[in-house]
């Protein structure tokens, strides 16, 4: 039986943290061996917003070295540079086409990072000020990223809630684009990945960790050092009181952290209230703060073993692997459009 094919992206840039690992990327691993995985460092999402080039390079590795540390095997994934293949933007001007200005107005993550009020009219002077200062990249990127997805012909995207509009609107333009022009595009299904994708930030648990946040105590990287990492969280914000119970409306500090000791460790929430009946929130993060100590220095082992060279050409296997396949697909869509 032919396996699924799964595509998912992640930016090179920020810092990749344990909410990434936790939210996507452990469940990648764990998907490698049932599905046809690719994986994309999507470069070119990144320079929607200004990128310092030596800075982007390094993150391009880090971010590729930091995949293989987690767990994936390029013997059983391809894990590729989306620069590598021009198909992507050929392919998203096409679908920019058939694409509506209304169809990216309303993608809540342009109006969050452009700071537009959440309202379908945007006539106000404020928010035409705002449009006016922001990119066109900003903008637009659901669209590359619907070509990224389009290309493979995908079956699944495992992706968070805060995504999860985009592959809709992936849906949509395939849709679309296969009404007017004939069955051309496979349409993908939405998986939305477990609780670790709701890992909140240390310093502000009414917020998700954010690879960008401006403060360092806001996320654990998976390229701190481990006993850095440990510091943090015997810094994590705590609740009132001291029973350490899950409860996100009332102990939303305490829920994120039974949240990653339950992830890193396999036990269940249950089983870690009863554990720390009685016990204080010292004991409790120091002991926590011990296992992501442990978990940092199995991942800094395997990445510091991994070299710029052999990402290079993990790079390009797996570019090779996955090229014909996009190829294939703009030819088709190309040919459907009349575009010799």
């Amino acid at each position: 039986m032919k396996k699924k094919t799964v595509f998912s992206g992640i930016q090179p840039s920020g810092n990749l943290h344990i909410g990434n690992y936790l939210g996507a990327i452990s469940q990648w691993v764990e998907m490698q061996t049932e599905y046809n995985c690719i994986f994309c460092v999507v470069d070119y999402h990144a320079i929607t917003v200004k990128q310092d080039p030596k800075v982007l390079k390094k993150k391009v590795y880090e971010v590729a070295k930091t995949y293989l540390a987690s767990g994936l095997d390029p013997e059983k994934v391809n894990i590729f540079l989306q620069s590598d293949v021009p198909e992507h933007t050929e392919l998203a001007w096409i679908l920019n086409t058939i694409a509506k200005m209304s169809d990216l107005f309303r993608m809540t993550q342009f109006k969050d990072k452009s700071g537009l009020s959440d309202k379908e009219d945007l006539d106000t002077k404020a928010d035409n000020d705002k449009i006016n200062r922001t990119g066109v990249g900003i903008f637009d990127y659901p669209v590359l990223m619907a070509a990224d997805i389009l290309l493979y012909n995908t079956d699944v995207v495992p992706v968070g809630e805060d995504q999860a509009q985009h592959v809709e609107l992936t849906r949509e333009l395939a849709r679309r684009f296969n009404k007017e022009f004939g069955p051309t595009f496979k349409e993908p299904e939405v998986k939305i990945l477990k609780e670790g994708a709701r890992i909140m930030g240390l310093d502000d648990p009414s917020k998700k960790m954010s690879k960008s946040a401006s403060s360092a105590y806001n996320y654990i990287s998976l390229v701190d050092e481990p006993g850095e990492a440990a510091k943090k969280i015997m810094k994590a914000v705590t609740d009132s009181g001291k029973d350490i119970v899950f409860d996100r409306q009332k102990k939303p500090a305490i829920a994120n952290l039974l949240t990653i000791y339950s992830l890193l460790t396999k036990q269940s929430i249950k089983a870690l209230e009863n554990k720390y009946t009685g016990k204080g929130y010292g004991e409790f993060k120091k002991d926590l703060a011990e296992i992501v100590k442990k978990f940092l220095e199995d991942i800094h082992y395997k990445y510091k073993n991994i070299s710029d060279a052999e990402v290079q050409a993990i790079f390009k296997k797996s570019a090779d692997n996955i090229r014909p396949i996009a190829k294939e697909t703009l030819r088709r869509a190309k040919e459907k459009m009349g575009i010799l």
